[in-house]
């Protein structure tokens, strides 16, 4: 059994995952955050958790958007710092510095909010991307300055195009 300290938005949860079992709908991880335990499934439990678009608990879909560095998390109600710390390791995973802001998924850029050298907060609205109808926004991923933008409005870009870079 696996244990972390999983911090998000400065509130620690202490997490257990035992070994998954295989489902219909993916593998099945039982997860106990401070002693209330869910079921979580993976719909496809080799991607990476960059590539991780859904994922079920308790028998409900939520759509998940993941930072490559795990520093932050998008879910319904917007974005979120993650911190996790593997019990068993005994550090805390260390920010990679890879500013990258990447397209979660296909679109149209309808507005860039920000200029090179604009000062942005984690969480800030950076662009909106539509897709499927609706306006996504694309937020930045720690404190930083925005050091370049490759996208303009009424561009169409592809899932992982780099769209702007924070340092």
């Amino acid at each position: 059994m696996n244990t972390l300290q999983v911090t998000i938005d400065d509130q620690t949860y202490q997490v257990e995952l035992k070994p998954p079992s295989r489902g219909d709908a993916g593998d099945v991880y039982e997860v106990s955050v401070d002693g209330q335990t869910v079921a979580v499934t993976l719909p496809r439990p080799q991607a990476l958790v960059t590539e991780l678009e859904w994922l079920i608990i308790d028998g409900r879909p939520y759509e998940l958007v993941f930072d490559t560095n795990l520093q932050w998390i998008n879910a319904y109600d917007g974005p979120h710092t993650v911190e996790v710390q593997d019990d068993n390791q005994g550090v805390v995973r260390p920010r990679s510095g890879d500013g990258r802001v990447k397209a979660p998924i296909p679109g149209l850029i309808t507005r860039v909010l920000v200029e090179a050298g604009t000062a942005v907060q984690a969480g800030q609205a950076l662009l909106i991307l539509e897709a499927m109808k609706m306006e996504n926004e694309i937020r930045a991923p720690f404190d930083g300055v925005v050091s370049s933008i490759s996208t303009v409005a009424g561009q169409t870009v592809v899932r992982n195009q780099v769209l702007i870079e924070v340092q």
